[in-house]
This record gives structure tokens, C-alpha cells and sequence, in this order.
């Protein structure tokens, strides 16, 4: 692929996992300020009407401290700067999930480009007079051509006491098979990657599930006290912990499958021209040496 593909693919899949985790940072401050009305009506219900003239003059007050939006301290902040855990949890999720990200864009365009080369090759490459023609009008790069190629040579390079122990037809057989088993292994290429992502990544998140309980646990038995300001904090930080691991998760495993999808399409497309040149490749070569054939048996009897 081209360099500017390479890079804006990188800058996508960055820019894919930074709003996913920005979403993942501002449900908890939203659930917060939700919750903060529904507590406080109450509250204001059971005040008598006497009290509110009385607190007319400070309503700018309240008015401005309801405006300095106070952090959350049950965030994704707070689960960061709580130890070395928890930071090293993030770190390894933002990393498997930028390559992932980086994966699915950068192969998702190698099969766009092998798709549209196959309409190309449909077009171009049958009208030519010879293979190597046909080759010629391809572009750099492509599959296509480069299979072509590497039957062409297997035709002119079957030679050698040990080749010519092989008939033609398997020996041309062989290089393009090679040639196909390389082009999958190049559309193969991230793909155990995105496997790997999808099956860590929640048990990641639930390593950093663990700790935070074991963190709630031990503040719980410290400090003999169960109230839910002690237990908040670190049960929030299991929960992000878990909604991070499953949020890297869940699009490296669907993109592994949609990818593999794919490359079978294409590798289809693959393997039926392959058979084509193969077919193309091996007929020509065998009517040409049963031409010479039969001009030396010709030279013979004359």
C-alpha cells in the first residue's frame, strides 16, 4: 500500500480508540450529573415556603457553584491515578486497540484494491495476444501480475537435469500455486493479530475488574466500614476496567470475521485466474513442443 494509506490508516484507528474512550470517560460524569436533580428534588419539595424568601438573596451564590462542575472522582481520572495496575491495564488496551483499529482500515483497503485490480484484470488482460502481454498491462503490484509472471518464468526456466524430471504441466502447476499460497499469506497478514485482541482483551479488563475489588475489599476491612463512599471508588474502577476490555474486544473480533469474509471472496477471484493462466500457460507450451515435434520428425524423413 501507499505511504499516505499507511498513515491515514494509523491516524483513523487512533482517532477510533480515543472516541471510544471518551465515551467510555464521559458516562459516568453524565450519570453523575443525572442523578444529581433526582437527589436534590426531594430536598427541595420538603422545604417550607417561609424558607425560600429567605434564601432569595443567596440563589446567585448556589447559581454559580451549580455552574463549576466539580470532577468526578469515581472516573476514569480517578481509576487511572490509583496505582500502577490500573495504568498498566489502560496502556495494554489503548495499544491492542490502535492496532487493531490499524489492522481492519489497512486490510480493508489491500482488499478494495485486489477487488478493483480483479475488475482491471477482467478487462485488460484476456484481450492481450500472449500472457506476457496480458501481464505487461497490469499494474505494479498486482496479484494478478504477479502471478501471471511467475507462470511465464516457470514456462521459460523448465529447465536442468533435475526440473525436466517434472513434466511441464506440474511443474507450472506448482509455481502458481506458490504464487497464490503468497498472495493469501499477504492478505492473511494482522489478521492473527485481530484473533489474539478479541480473545485477551476481556480477560484483560477483567484482571483490572479484579484488583479494583480486591481494592474495595481491602478498604472495606482497613477501615471497618462498608458505607458506599469507600466502596465506590474502587468498585468503578473494576466496571470501567470491564467496559474498556470489552470495548476492545467486541470490534477486533467482529472486523477478524468480516475480513475473513472477504478475503475469501477475493482469494476466489485469485484462484480462478490462476486457473486460467495456468490452463492458457500449459496448452500453448505443449502445442509449441509438439510443433517442433513434428518439424524434426519432417527433417528426418526428408
Amino acid at each position: 500500500m501507499f505511504k499516505n494509506s499507511r498513515l491515514s490508516a494509523i491516524l483513523a484507528a487512533v482517532l477510533f480508540s480515543v472516541s471510544a474512550a471518551g465515551a467510555l470517560v464521559s458516562a459516568p460524569a453524565t450519570a453523575q450529573e443525572a442523578s444529581a436533580p433526582a437527589a436534590s428534588a426531594p430536598a427541595a419539595d420538603a422545604q417550607p415556603a417561609a424558607t425560600d424568601a429567605a434564601a432569595a438573596p443567596a440563589a446567585p451564590a448556589v447559581a454559580a457553584e451549580k455552574k463549576e462542575e466539580a470532577p468526578n472522582p469515581y472516573g476514569i481520572t480517578a481509576a487511572w491515578e490509583s496505582g500502577p495496575v490500573p495504568k498498566a491495564t489502560m496502556i495494554i488496551l489503548s495499544i491492542m486497540s490502535i492496532g487493531s483499529w490499524y489492522i481492519i482500515i489497512t486490510k480493508l483497503l489491500d482488499q478494495m484494491k485486489i477487488f478493483k485490480q480483479a475488475k482491471e484484470t477482467q478487462a485488460k488482460f484476456w484481450k492481450a495476444n500472449s500472457i506476457a502481454a496480458g501481464a505487461a498491462t497490469l499494474k505494479d503490484g498486482s496479484p494478478f501480475r504477479f502471478i501471471a509472471e511467475t507462470g511465464t518464468k516457470a514456462i521459460q526456466h523448465h529447465d536442468g537435469a533435475l526440473l525436466e524430471q517434472i513434466d511441464l504441466s506440474t511443474w507450472v502447476t506448482m509455481s502458481i500455486q506458490r504464487a497464490v499460497d503468497k498472495v493469501q499469506s499477504r492478505l492473511q497478514d494482522g489478521l492473527s493479530f485481530l484473533a489474539t485482541v478479541g480473545s485477551t482483551a476481556p480477560f484483560i479488563g477483567l484482571f483490572g475488574t479484579v484488583v479494583g475489588i480486591y481494592n474495595a475489599l481491602t478498604n472495606i476491612g482497613m477501615t471497618g466500614n462498608a458505607s458506599i463512599d469507600k466502596v465506590a471508588g474502587p468498585v468503578g474502577e473494576a466496571l470501567i476496567m470491564t467496559a474498556f476490555g470489552l470495548l476492545v474486544a467486541v470490534p477486533a473480533v467482529l472486523g477478524y470475521n468480516w475480513l475473513v469474509r472477504r478475503n475469501k471472496a477475493a482469494m476466489e477471484d485469485v484462484r480462478s485466474f490462476s486457473a486460467d493462466v495456468h490452463s492458457v500457460l500449459v496448452s500453448g507450451a505443449m502445442s509449441t513442443s509438439e510443433a517442433a515435434r513434428a518439424a524434426a520428425g519432417a527433417k528426418k524423413v526428408g
